[in-house]
């Protein structure tokens, strides 16, 4: 399988760490360029274009973080902050217009309803995405 363009999508939680660590592993192999976004989720009585002071010094310092993690695992990433309606469909819009092979996602495990609960992105982007997608779930707690 040859890798030449991985996405990492962040967004703050614990599972970040791993998926980039693993995006890194992945992309050491084929020489991959890594990108890590953060997509900032939009309420629908904003414009798409709002500037969120809180939510964009979040967002900066997750992607500062993502670097800080990639460095330690000796490799470079790319970083970029977006906005948009909903997460799913923009990371895979974000794969389609990179032309990404492969799409890294982290979740932590999470639980609705007493049952283990994939949220509504990671389904999303797993029926959607034009390329293949790893899933990096944290361990149960």
């Amino acid at each position: 399988m040859e890798l030449k363009k991985i996405l990492v999508a962040v967004n703050g939680n614990g599972a970040d760490e791993e998926a980039i660590k693993l995006a890194c592993s992945v992309a050491r192999k084929s020489k991959a360029a890594v990108y890590v976004v953060y997509i900032i989720q939009v309420k629908r009585s904003l414009p798409l274009d709002a500037e969120i002071s809180s939510e964009i010094q979040r967002a900066e310092e997750v992607l500062t973080h993502a670097e800080d993690i990639a460095s330690e695992q000796d490799y470079d990433v790319e970083t970029d902050l977006l906005q948009a309606r909903e997460v799913g469909p923009a990371i895979v819009d974000e794969a389609m217009e990179r032309d990404i092979d492969l799409i890294v996602l982290g979740m932590p495990y999470k639980r609705a309803f007493g049952m283990f609960s994939l949220g509504t992105t990671v389904p999303y982007v797993l029926r959607e995405a034009p390329c293949r997608v790893l899933l990096c779930r944290e361990p149960i707690s």
